[in-house]
């Protein structure tokens, strides 16, 4: 499946801005703690551009898709005459260079290596910063490499940069062709499938085969460019000769790709540090299906073509440098202050494999919308419990990306096809966002998740007026949320045998921690009929809110703690939903059930992690959080936080975070690079000082 793609090329190919979206820089940013990570951030925008490192060294083997398919950036480096590999797994016949340590900050990955009197760096920067919307949409990456003398001596240095064309296609049998263009103070290189399936196909372990991958080199003095095949291009490096030309008639391979290729002559380098950087982009044309609609990528609102996002993101690639510097120290200090350093190491992952498991695309309107994809679940877009436990990372950092989840889905329900009394569950397959197809999808209710997404969505619209100040967004809506509260009282104080966003357990009926959810929901219902002018609706559902949370008191007891299920004695499980009711101030459970909760998850702990309940050893990773959120001490949030620091640095399964694991072993049990890790966000939004600071700065 994952075997080299074959290749044809047209050379001399005009790329005409129009069709230039992949962009690579590199830079270098030093001052994140010394880390080791499942899986290594390095260009991280959407669920089709995600290439990672899943080894503890970036030469331990090729840089990969989230999926775990191959998608190799190459880098070699000549020093004194000898070359090593500073990037990937191949050529086998090089050496490697000596890695010596590896920073991760929210939106830097440094790798810095030591050999023959050099100290080499490279910095990958996804400037993914969340009060921008222009600039987290850009699907551009910098990468900076950076050398320097440490023995006092002089010393010849040449760095090789390399990207294959699998960026591009899905399988090894497409085939691929290249081109090359002029820009405005750069050269661009670019390779795509041959044909151009744009939005044919949805699923979930796929890799994009339409739009183009880019690599642009900015005009650096020492700089050379080349579109070939590796075994062309590394030998000759490593013969310290000339690149070839830019081959004409590309034969089928059957071992590796072509590449596009820069390379960069530093001549000699002393003590000062010299630094070269690259542009990695990729320009996906059309980037969702939104009701048989194809949507455009946020960047092109207003018109702009990929030549001219290029030459923008170079121009403000030193400020882009600074701004991202001071957001990932002033994140990383607020993680710190909040949770302790065992916390935040677990956040800055989470950061941008969060905003990487989302496209940012633009409606007809110029509206923002913002697609999440359930990685390595089922492949479902715009999942709501998906989009909830995710929530708290866009709530601090821009409130306006939580409308811009809820709007595709709430549309959707006017539409008139989605005819039932509760939330739906998704809007499709991803990236088509036509319906729901999850369950029953829009024939029937069997296998929905009704109290589960319409307690979800009131939630969200709870904490999204908490945020925002006002409800107004919640108004544009109220007769379904009116629907979505009516269904919850209802149903909601008892669930009847369904499945909960933890669909893996199977269903469930009298589930104690979904009652929860829908109490709360009511609750906070109640609170945005207040900001909205209904004051009768918020009396009554404030009122049931409480009457409801005194049933469950009397239905859940069990005891040294509350019951997974209301007729299971002797079950347990995590109350992670709880957390809302101290977050939104809703403050309808007495103090008691967290207190006596927590008591019962210490001393159920395991090495790695507290288990989801009494069923099975495994545990979900938000929850985790959630729960730990419910402390009152740190001493008792660090109690379920160490254990999963602990997975962290010793889970055997090398791949982006994933949420559902072993609590015994650390082994992942399913599900990875999801953005429900931003629900490790959550313990920032229980200081309201801390979470209007973040949230202001969207404004």
């Amino acid at each position: 499946m994952h075997s080299n793609a074959r290749i044809r090329a047209y050379p001399g190919t005009f790329l005409p801005s129009a069709a230039m979206t992949v962009i690579l820089l590199v830079s270098v940013c030093a001052r994140a703690q010394s880390s080791h990570a499942p899986a290594v951030p390095l260009i991280t925008h959407d669920p089709y551009f995600s290439i990672w490192s899943m080894n503890d060294n970036l030469t331990d083997g090729p840089t990969r898709h989230w999926t775990g398919a191959p998608q190799p950036l190459t880098g070699l480096i000549k020093l004194d005459g000898r070359t090593f590999r500073w990037m990937g797994a191949w050529p086998r016949s090089i050496p490697a260079m000596k890695q010596t340590s590896l920073e991760i900050a929210p939106t830097h990955t440094i790798y810095r290596f030591e050999e023959q009197g050099v100290r080499f760096e490279v910095s990958f920067l996804s400037p993914l910063l969340p009060s921008d919307l222009d600039v987290l949409s850009r699907p551009v990456s910098y990468i900076t490499m950076t050398a320097s003398g440490i023995d006092g001596a002089k010393h010849s240095v040449r760095l090789l940069f390399e990207v294959s064309s699998r960026l591009a296609t899905d399988i090894g049998t497409q085939e691929s062709v290249w081109s090359r263009s002029r820009l405005q103070g750069m050269t661009v290189l670019r390779t795509s499938n041959f044909e151009q399936p744009v939005l044919a196909r949805s699923g979930d372990d796929l890799r994009i085969d339409w739009g183009y991958a880019l690599l642009a080199i900015p005009d650096q003095p020492g700089a050379t460019e080349v579109t070939q095949t590796a075994e062309a291009i590394e030998p000759a490096f490593a013969a310290g000769k000339a690149l070839p030309a830019d081959e004409v008639d590309m034969p089928q391979r059957t071992d590796r790709a072509a590449v596009l290729a820069a390379a960069f002559d530093l001549a000699e380098v002393g003590t000062a540090s010299v630094s070269r950087h690259v542009l990695l982009g990729y320009d996906d044309l059309y980037s969702i299906e939104y009701l048989n609609r194809w949507l455009r990528p946020y960047w092109r609102r207003k018109g702009m073509s990929i030549g001219e996002l290029l030459e923008t993101a170079e121009r403000e690639y030193p400020d882009l440098e600074r701004r991202a510097r001071r957001f990932d120290d002033q994140l990383l200090g607020d993680l710190r202050e909040a949770g302790g350093s065992a916390y935040a190491e677990l956040a800055t992952l989470a950061f941008r494999q969060t905003i990487a498991a989302h496209k940012l695309a633009v409606d007809v309107d110029g509206q923002p919308m913002l697609f999440p994809k359930e990685n390595f679940s089922n492949g479902c877009i715009s999942t709501v419990d998906v989009i909830y436990p995710s929530s708290p990372f866009f709530l601090l950092f821009n409130p306006e990306l939580v409308k811009a989840q809820l709007r595709p889905l709430m549309q959707y329900t006017r539409t008139g096809r989605w005819h039932f009394p509760f939330a739906p569950h998704d809007l499709g397959t991803y990236p088509k966002a036509n319906g729901q197809v999850y369950g029953g999808g829009e024939r029937t209710d069997e296998d929905q998740m009704p109290v589960e997404e319409s307690g979800n969505m009131l939630l969200l619209f709870t904490a999204l007026a908490k945020a925002e100040g006002k409800a107004d967004f919640a108004s544009q809506y109220w007769p379904e949320l009116q629907k979505w509260a009516e269904y919850l009282e209802r149903e909601g104080m008892d669930p009847a045998n369904q499945l909960s966003t933890d669909d893996f357990a199977g269903h469930l009926a009298h589930n104690a921690n979904l009652s929860i959810k829908a109490i709360l929901a009511l609750d906070g219902y109640a609170k945005l009929a207040e900001k909205t002018g209904h004051a009768s609706e918020a009396s009554k559902y404030h009122s049931r809110a409480r009457d409801m949370a005194q049933q469950w008191l009397q239905l859940a007891a069990d005891g040294d703690h509350f019951r997974l299920a209301f007729d299971k004695p002797g079950s347990w499980s995590q109350k992670y939903n709880l957390v809302w009711d101290q977050i939104l101030d809703l403050n309808v459970f007495p103090p008691s059930v967290e207190r006596t909760e927590f008591g019962f998850y210490k001393a159920h702990l395991s090495k790695y992690g507290l288990p989801l309940d009494n069923r099975s050893a495994y545990t979900k990773l938000d929850w985790e959080v959630w729960t730990a959120t419910l402390a009152g001490s740190r001493e008792d949030f660090d109690a379920i936080i160490v254990p999963v620091q602990r997975f962290l640095n010793e889970s055997p399964s090398r791949v982006p975070l994933t949420d559902w694991y072993w609590t015994t072993d650390g082994k992942q049990v399913g599900f990875q690079a999801r953005s429900v890790v931003g629900g490790v966000y959550i313990p920032l939004l229980k200081k309201d000082a801390t979470w209007k600071k973040w949230s202001a700065t969207s404004h």
